[in-house]
């Protein structure tokens, strides 16, 4: 399978086949410059004009602007997730006006079709790694983006996607290092393990080959995986937090939905 398919911003979302067919022979999608620098600068000062309310995760390694579902999944948090998710909506469009809806036009390019907000899920948000935690010094977890995935589009293998576009990168590192590996439904001898509100965890395989490739991204930057593919953030160094917008796509029975 080829690396990285990458795309100049103009060719995003054009006429023609959508841009997530490409990931049938490709690890990854990178088009250049997507977000512009004018986006970018003031979606990245109101990121940190927020601070003070940065959801902090796993004992503050890592932060965000919205509420992610995976963190709260991972931490037993998942009725703060929808308890929170339209006030955290409200927060993101109140310090990154206009980001959410961006992202949804972008998913919508790489789909070719018209995406909604999953009902009752926060849209759209901003991962914030800060510089010097662990994530920065050994790399993120390894990990499909399956949470989020119901048992019965695992079942179907519906086409999901993880959308990251970089506000900020670190001085160095800070890619996105790609498996040429794809959830089975079988990695580690077991079946993903559904939660009560029948969303799934990631189960990882037991045993990993060295990654296929790292993507580099720069500014503005948006990278695009399938959410079955096999992936970490590579570490970091530098003065800079890691910080980037992110949300998942996929096609489930509402059609095409988004949400962090």
């Amino acid at each position: 399978m080829a690396h990285v398919a990458r795309l100049p911003a103009a060719a995003f979302g054009a006429a023609g086949p959508p841009p997530r067919k490409l990931l049938r022979e490709h690890l990854a999608i990178l088009v250049a410059e997507l977000v512009t620098p004018a986006e970018r600068a003031a979606w990245t000062e109101g990121v940190y004009a927020a601070r003070e309310g940065w959801v902090a995760d796993f004992e503050a390694q890592q932060f965000t602007l919205g509420l992610a579902w995976y963190t709260h999944l991972e931490q037993g948090k998942t009725r703060e997730y929808f308890a929170g998710a339209a006030a955290a909506n409200e927060r993101v469009e109140r310090f990154a006006p206009g980001l959410q809806a961006r992202l949804r036009a972008l998913a919508a390019g790489l789909v070719g079709a018209p995406v909604h907000p999953r009902p009752g899920w926060c849209g759209a948000g901003v991962h914030i790694f800060p510089r010097g935690a662990e994530v920065a010094r050994r790399g993120g977890a390894v990990h499909y983006d399956l949470e989020g995935l119901t048992p019965a589009m695992l079942a179907e293998r519906a086409p999901a996607f993880s959308l990251v576009g970089v506000l900020q990168p670190p001085d160095a590192g800070g890619g996105l290092r790609l498996w040429d590996r794809t959830w089975a439904g079988d990695d580690a001898g077991a079946e993903p393990a559904a939660d009560e509100t029948g969303t799934v965890h990631d189960v990882l395989p037991a045993d990993l080959p060295a990654p296929a490739v790292t993507v580099a991204y720069g500014p503005g930057d948006l990278a695009v995986i399938d959410c079955y593919r096999l992936h970490q953030i590579e570490p970091f160094g530098g003065e800079r937090d890691r910080v980037t917008v992110t949300a998942h796509v996929a096609k489930g029975l509402g059609g095409w939905e988004i949400w962090f």
